[in-house]
């Protein structure tokens, strides 16, 4: 979609959501009416993210008789995560799929999640997210006075790991002078060069073509993510680093949210949960079938044996972004 569109897209949204809002329509018949909200994640269409907020879809239109449902842009169709925070802000969509990384600026405590071998596996990270320290995050999104988000859920991302079009990455050293695409976060930034390589913070939607035209020589990402943006084209060395495990969240528009009766309120919230889990089981499988796709293409795919150097080369990262929130790196590490 082009910026053009992007801008009209959102002007829609806001004029629709104006005249919902507002045009002199009683409480009453507000209470009645038809609502779409809109939702958008950078993945297409089946992806495990997409699939699930279209399920979760189904069963708020189910449970309000149809008086409320969602309207699904996936691929990017509104612009990449900083667009669609912005959105949501404004209330020109309701709900978006963004990963922790964009969330740091916006809660400090979420650039826990964000630093590199934070998590010791998948499992590991899981039992925080559903415990006690996941709940507390989302809060703070949610209570924070100009975010504008509510947090309803955390969705699994897998492991990311590094991938480029010069040489597997076998080593530490390997990484050197390698430019390579990170979040717009500059906990990220600093990770890959204090990796070594040369951090380049870009959005999602901007990476295909930056990799054609070489303005980076690859990226760090998930298996599926890899896959499903057809990444291995231009980049067919994936190396399984698993320097990063970062968790994803489902937002909702706070400025629609404070609009909702509070049946409506608890009910969203509940099937925010209720999508977590579906998500959750769509990931497995998904992560399953992406390795096979990326065999089949002809990816070549290396370990990295040894991890305690490249755990070792990002001390200065812990140290610059870690030692505030010291406390909550104890609780997560505790986390059996």
């Amino acid at each position: 979609m082009t910026t053009l569109n992007r801008r009209n897209a959102l002007q829609l949204g806001l004029g629709a959501g104006a005249l919902a809002l507002g045009g002199g329509i009683g409480t009453s018949a507000l209470a009645q009416a038809k609502l779409v909200w809109r939702a958008t994640d950078v993945h297409p269409t089946g992806y495990p993210t997409v699939a699930a907020v279209e399920a979760m879809g189904k069963k708020l239109e189910a449970a309000t008789s149809g008086r409320i449902s969602i309207q699904m842009f996936p691929s990017m169709q509104l612009g990449g995560e900083k667009e669609m925070i912005e959105q949501a802000q404004l209330g020109a969509l309701q709900i978006a799929r963004i990963s922790v990384g964009p969330m740091g600026p916006l809660v400090p405590e979420f650039n826990v999640f964000n630093l590199p071998f934070v998590f010791r596996d998948g499992a590991h990270m899981e039992k925080v997210i559903d415990g006690e320290i996941g709940t507390e995050l989302l809060t703070k999104l949610s209570n924070h006075p100009t975010a504008g988000l509510i947090g309803l859920c955390y969705m699994n991302a897998g492991v990311r790991n590094v991938y480029n079009s010069k040489k597997p990455i076998e080593k530490v050293e390997d990484l050197k002078g390698l430019k390579i695409r990170m979040m717009g976060n500059p906990l990220f930034v600093d990770t890959m060069n204090s990796l070594g390589g040369n951090g380049v913070a870009m959005g999602f939607d901007q990476l295909v073509n930056a990799m054609q035209t070489g303005v980076v020589d690859g990226a760090e990402n998930n298996e599926p993510s890899y896959e499903s943006g057809q990444h291995y084209r231009y980049a067919k060395f994936y190396s399984k680093t698993a320097h990063l495990m970062i968790p994803e969240v489902l937002v909702f528009s706070k400025k629609t949210f404070e609009t909702l009766s509070k049946d409506d309120q608890s009910l969203l919230m509940k099937l925010g949960k209720e999508a977590q889990q579906e998500q959750r089981k769509l990931w497995n499988t998904r992560e399953e079938e992406s390795v096979k796709k990326m065999k089949d293409a002809g990816v070549a795919i290396n370990e990295v044996k040894d991890k305690a150097a490249f755990q070792a080369a990002v001390k200065p990262v812990w140290d610059k972004y870690g030692a505030q929130h010291a406390a909550l790196i104890e609780r997560i590490g505790a986390v059996k």
